[in-house]
């Protein structure tokens, strides 16, 4: 009984503790999505949908919940967020190559599709994030035009 006395006393130190060490916030000022807005042009529905359910991980600018303050949780959102931002950051996609803002386009369209986003570990907690058939049909579409017509002018005349 002592053991665990002292493992649960040193667990409640260690919870105390982390809660000093800050993760810095992914907040953006201003029009974090203007170039890509500009250039893709969702439709609104479409754009809903990703702020609903894709910004958070993949853009400059995500909403936190409460429990983000609560250590480690905010250890593990950071490590997810920018996990995403490092395999799509909207708010960086006047940088991108021509050919890269169509390898992500089809990547949209994969995850999409097989329901790989959003990550289950997102919707669980944010149920709104859950995407319906026509959303999803909503995205590859509009992801689709966005390929075809970017690669319109690499097609033989």
């Amino acid at each position: 009984m002592k053991i665990l006395k002292k493992v649960l006393t040193l667990a409640l130190v260690a919870f105390v503790v982390m809660q000093f060490f800050r993760v810095e916030k992914n907040e953006a000022q201003g029009d974090y999505l203007e170039a890509f807005v500009a250039e893709t042009n969702p439709p609104t529905e479409v754009m809903e949908t990703l702020k609903t359910a894709c910004l958070d991980c993949h853009s400059n600018n995500t909403r936190y919940p409460w429990y983000a303050e609560i250590a480690p949780i905010s250890f593990w959102l950071d490590d997810h967020i920018r996990h995403g931002k490092g395999e799509l950051n909207f708010s960086e996609w006047g940088s991108y190559a021509k050919g890269r803002k169509d390898h992500k386009m089809q990547e949209i369209i994969e995850q999409v599709e097989n329901r790989w986003m959003p990550m289950t570990s997102y919707t669980k907690v944010h149920k709104d994030a859950i995407l319906t058939e026509e959303q999803i049909t909503s995205i590859v579409s509009w992801a689709g035009q966005y390929r075809a017509l970017i690669n319109l002018g690499d097609r033989p005349q």
